[in-house]
């Protein structure tokens, strides 16, 4: 079976760190884009990261140099490392891997996303 499986969430106190980790099996992970993604229940699904197949990375402005992606292709696994958190970064973190044959659900956005697999989430709880 195609999957990842994102674990490394938890509750922590705010300035504290995570590192989520997102493990692929049943399929070859290469060097193509890994995502990560959060969502707040309630709230829309927003990208947190990027690490692109040239080797560039994305983040979005709320992360300010807190959070940095990577991506170990021998151990089949993704990272986010999360540095000094904040109670506003609570959310779902979701893993997403890019790969040709696969189409799989979202539950971040609800939806089946084509040529991308994805996971069901780790819970990140960060309190003052």
């Amino acid at each position: 079976e195609v999957q990842v499986v994102e674990s490394g969430g938890g509750s922590v106190q705010a300035g504290g760190s995570l590192r989520l980790s997102c493990t692929a099996s049943g399929f070859t992970f290469d060097d193509s884009e890994v995502d990560w993604y959060r969502q707040v229940p309630g709230l829309e699904c927003e990208l947190v990261a990027q690490l692109r197949r040239d080797g560039s990375t994305y983040y979005r402005d709320f992360t300010e140099r807190r959070f940095t992606i990577s991506q170990d292709i021998a151990a089949n696994t993704a990272y986010l490392q999360m540095n000094n958190l904040q109670p506003e970064d609570t959310a779902v973190y979701f893993c997403e891997k890019d790969y040709s044959r696969a189409n799989t659900w979202s539950r971040c956005f609800n939806r089946l996303r084509h040529l991308e697999v994805w996971g069901q989430g780790t819970l990140v709880n960060v309190s003052l």
